[in-house]
């Protein structure tokens, strides 16, 4: 079986690193906001183009965060809108409501998965005052033509870049926005356990956000703000300092692997998705979709080829968002019944790679 994702086998070439600098973590005794994290912090932001990066616990503190962090600097108040894509991890819709703003749902493109900027405008009421793009699946978003609708219409942005850790736009905005990082295991640069970032060039949000990831507190047992407790761990921070140098290769990899699903994989009855072949995608995951997901995906299991759904029941038809079950969204709800994932990540084999193109074309 050609497995989804060994993250065993990921983490191998760094295990000799990983296992020097875990005795260097033991002997050093300094566990919590240690030179580690200040130094994946600039590490990171420096990677990012970026003149701040906060480490956080995990990428949904990241997200709620920094929306906490504009309600005390003023910019938005509790209660106000937030224009996210309704094709998304939950999580991106939580740290909304955890933040007490209001999530407003707009359906994404069918091609890319990403919220359709086209439709921006048209959810945009008095009380909007933000607009939260995913980069889902490791593709940015249109934020060109998102940034636009944001200075017509004066709203603050906050990206989610949990997925999309390397991806470029092709023009000088990257850093333009605060985004929001998740160094989950799985992730192109992931950790060893839960850990996230947030990185900005905003003197006045990175302040802030300092203080609210540590209780509130810049000044030790002086508290400005009611804060939480969510920094980046240093054992965690040691992991990321060890795996960011490879990010890129890990990423020209996954690309390599991805041009070649693209110009390989030939069947009428599977979707592939849309690359520009710009560098504004770094393929987290690899999205195919068919009509009869649960057929393929028995036919790739029996043929050695695990895969996983991400994801298989969209946020507004989720239990805990009972009150949004009766809304219809056709696009999101389409993908979330089609959309398969098939493995691609640098671990692959040249052997394996043609095995699962050829199982595809002999659907």
């Amino acid at each position: 079986m050609i497995p989804f994702l060994n993250l065993k086998k990921i983490n191998e070439p760094f295990e000799m690193m990983l296992q020097e600098k875990m005795k260097q973590f033991l002997e050093g005794g300094w566990y919590i906001l240690g030179n580690e994290v200040k130094t994946f912090e600039v590490n990171f932001a420096s990677y990012c183009g970026a003149k701040y990066c906060i480490g956080v616990g995990n990428g949904l503190d990241a997200l709620i965060l920094i929306f906490k962090a504009y309600i005390q600097l003023g910019k938005i108040q509790k209660g106000d809108e937030v224009i996210v894509p309704a094709n998304t991890y939950i999580a991106s819709i939580l740290a909304i409501l955890q933040a007490d703003l209001v999530p407003v749902l707009v359906e994404p493109k069918l091609d890319t998965y990403n919220i359709n900027p086209e439709e921006i405008e048209t959810k945009i009421t008095s009380k909007t005052k933000a607009i939260l793009p995913v980069h889902l699946y490791g593709q940015l978003c249109e934020m060109n033509q998102i940034n636009a609708i944001a200075q017509r219409y004066n709203l603050l942005v906050v990206e989610d870049a949990a997925q999309a850790h390397g991806a470029k736009f092709d023009i000088d905005f990257n850093m333009q926005y605060p985004k929001a990082y998740s160094f989950y295991p799985g992730k192109n640069l992931g950790a060893l356990g839960d850990a996230g970032a947030i990185t900005t060039n905003d003197d006045e949000l990175a302040t802030v956000l300092y203080s609210l990831r540590n209780y509130g507190s810049k000044v030790k047992y002086q508290n400005d703000f009611l804060g939480v407790n969510s920094r980046l761990d240093e054992l965690q921070a040691t992991f990321l300092n060890v795996k960011l140098p490879y990010l890129n290769k890990e990423n020209q990899t996954r690309k390599q692997i991805a041009k070649r699903y693209l110009s390989e994989i030939k069947n009428d009855k599977i979707v592939l998705p849309f690359w520009d072949g710009s560098e504004n995608h770094v393929f987290h995951l690899f999205i195919i979709r068919t009509s009869n997901r649960l057929k393929l995906q028995n036919y790739l299991k029996e043929n050695g080829v695990e895969t996983m759904i991400h994801y298989p029941i969209p946020p507004h038809k989720q239990k805990a968002l009972y009150n949004w079950n009766h809304l219809s969204f056709p696009i999101t709800e389409k993908i979330h019944d089609e959309v398969l994932s098939i493995p691609l990540n640098s671990t692959l084999s040249v052997e394996e790679i043609k095995h699962i193109i050829s199982i595809l074309n002999n659907y």
